[in-house]
């Protein structure tokens, strides 16, 4: 019969991974004002990131706002409320999809790249190196590129917010015979400024998510010669897992607190 301490529950291998990544998250905070820190290597990231990431994003975001202008004229008009069509969709654009979009890509370009670079050093050795040296691999390494994710997270939302909004307010004009005075009107009516600041702040939230996701798995691949494939795979399915169950909870506590315009 086996001895208590042999014993293994069901779950438990998930329960340590997830441990281990909360672990790393609190390591990445605690790092960031320690010194020196690696600006060349957060200048890198951030080129790098942003390069692989503008125009995917940029294309994305057009027929997201399209798509979104178009579902909510086709449902104002039928319930005789057209007129607020533009608040509608720039708000579902800017509280909603902005965030989710650039969170989808920041988690399929930019950190399947980290993972995969962080993956290839931990396989060939250079982190154990680093660590024999003395070096921290999460302030020299992590720290840097999930500030980079952060920061590239929030200067995209904003481009997905402006370009999503333009193609919105286009297609509704040109596509279904909108006013773009009512357009306007409708949406001056009804958004604040706080529709804005909660988009960057699940931005930047997502942004830290996908970095340090990427991270773990970058740093703890499986073993074998498909382990840092795999670990690039599961990267991006558990950032876009958080990323989702976190924008819910975001959103909740958003529209509990903040009252909606008018109220």
């Amino acid at each position: 019969m086996s001895s208590p301490s042999q014993v293994r529950f069901p779950g438990a291998a998930g329960l340590r991974q997830t441990g281990r990544l909360f672990a790393l998250g609190l390591d990445v905070m605690r790092s960031l004002p320690k010194r020196p820190f690696q600006v060349r290597e957060f200048i890198q990231q951030c080129w790098f990131i942003a390069s692989v990431t503008i125009l995917p994003t940029a294309l994305v975001s057009i027929p997201f706002g399209a798509v979104i202008a178009l579902q909510l004229g086709s449902l104002t008009r039928q319930i005789g409320a057209q007129s607020f069509t533009g608040a509608a969709s720039v708000l579902a654009i800017i509280q909603q999809a902005s965030p989710i979009v650039t969170a989808l890509l920041i988690a399929g370009a930019g950190g399947s790249a980290i993972c995969a670079d962080l993956g290839s050093r931990k396989i060939r050795d250079e982190i154990d190196a680093m660590e024999v040296l003395g070096i921290s691999p999460i302030q020299r390494l992590v720290v840097p590129r999930v500030l980079a994710a952060m920061l590239v997270a929030v200067l995209l939302n904003g481009m997905v917010s402006v370009v999503g909004v333009l193609g919105g307010y286009t297609f509704n004009v040109i596509m279904q015979g909108g006013t773009p005075g009512a357009y306007m009107a409708s949406f001056n009516a009804l958004a604040q400024l706080p529709d804005l600041w909660i988009g960057e702040l699940k931005a930047l939230i997502f942004g830290f998510l996908a970095g340090v996701v990427a991270a773990y798995r970058g740093l703890h691949p499986p073993p074998g010669p498909k382990g840092v494939g795999d670990a690039v795979n599961q990267s991006v399915v558990i950032t876009f897992l958080l990323l989702f169950a976190v924008n819910f909870v975001l959103t909740t506590v958003y529209l509990q607190l903040v009252p909606p315009k008018g109220m």
